[in-house]
């Protein structure tokens, strides 16, 4: 049945039985054939056949809005099938970016772990281009970080949670006092960024451009640097308020930011994972993330 749903939605977008034969190598009476059996088969009629031209019935429509969801689960059923067979071990290989540091994600591998011993887990950070050009070459499975550009069709774009962006500054700065800071008020401190050389214009312009923050910028190459660089008062450290947060110390507060429409200033975090590389336990593990992102706090 599943090559002939196959059939009728190449029959339905091609709008033409013999497109849809030629896109699908087989000759048109066999296609016409095996629709005609699908409709035996389902006890309905699926096309309303009118000389050369043909309408949808109604469920004729429902078949077609749904069977290609349908057709991608057993690909997807049976390419992992295939790599279980294949593989001498089960891995999930999961990225996140750099500057997460809360226990969602500790949580969720102890889970992950205990469920599923069978699975080889391994995490890493990266920034987030690294994050990009190895989900790309499906050197990771699994990516969780923030929206920076255009989703993509050939990606799971698993929406997690919109977070507030707080700037880490020093108390020793007048600033410190307030509980909430636009993003003008920055605009004469360096903004303080974790990015290695070849990827320092990209977060600058993602910041600057996307997010509106800062006027100037000030490049470290670690979460500590930048602490420092923010208790030495170099700067503000903008942060994603993902929930669980390390305690900043005596020397540093975290403030909320707003755009220069006074709205807060928010990363939508999300999980990627390329559709064709899809499984189960990619889909398990995003699942309880995601459910311990939303947990009230």
């Amino acid at each position: 049945m599943l090559r002939q749903i196959k059939y009728f939605i190449a029959v339905v977008e091609c709008n033409s039985f013999t497109e849809a034969a030629e896109q699908c190598f087989i000759s048109q009476s066999a296609i016409s054939q095996q629709i005609s059996a699908l409709e035996d088969e389902l006890g309905v009629q699926l096309l309303k056949r009118e000389k050369r031209k043909f309408t949808l019935t109604a469920a004729g429509e429902y078949l077609y809005q749904h069977g290609q969801s349908l057709l991608d689960r057993a690909e997807a059923l049976k390419r992992e099938t295939i790599r279980i067979g294949q593989d001498a071990e089960l891995q999930l290989r999961v990225g996140y970016l750099i500057g997460y540091e809360g226990r969602e994600l500790e949580e969720t591998i102890y889970e992950f772990t205990e469920n599923y011993p069978e699975v080889r887990l391994s995490v890493a950070k990266y920034s987030h281009e690294d994050l990009f050009m190895k989900v790309s070459n499906n050197e990771i499975d699994l990516v969780l970080s923030y929206q920076r550009r255009a989703f993509s069709d050939n990606y799971v774009n698993y929406h997690l949670r919109y977070v507030p962006c707080l700037a880490e500054i020093s108390k020793k700065n007048r600033l410190a006092k307030e509980e909430v800071l636009c993003a003008d008020q920055l605009k004469d401190m360096p903004c303080i960024l974790v990015a290695k050389e070849e990827q320092q214009e990209l977060e600058q312009s993602f910041f600057r451009n996307v997010l509106g923050v800062g006027n100037h910028f000030l490049f470290v190459e670690s979460m500590d640097d930048a602490r420092l660089a923010v208790i030495g008062s170099r700067g503000f450290f903008p942060v994603a308020d993902m929930g669980y947060m390390p305690e900043t110390g005596k020397a540093v507060k975290r403030v909320s930011m707003l755009n220069a429409e006074q709205q807060p200033i928010q990363f939508n975090c999300c999980a990627f994972w390329k559709k064709e590389r899809g499984n189960y336990y990619i889909e398990e593990f995003a699942q309880s993330i995601k459910s311990r992102f939303n947990q009230e706090k």
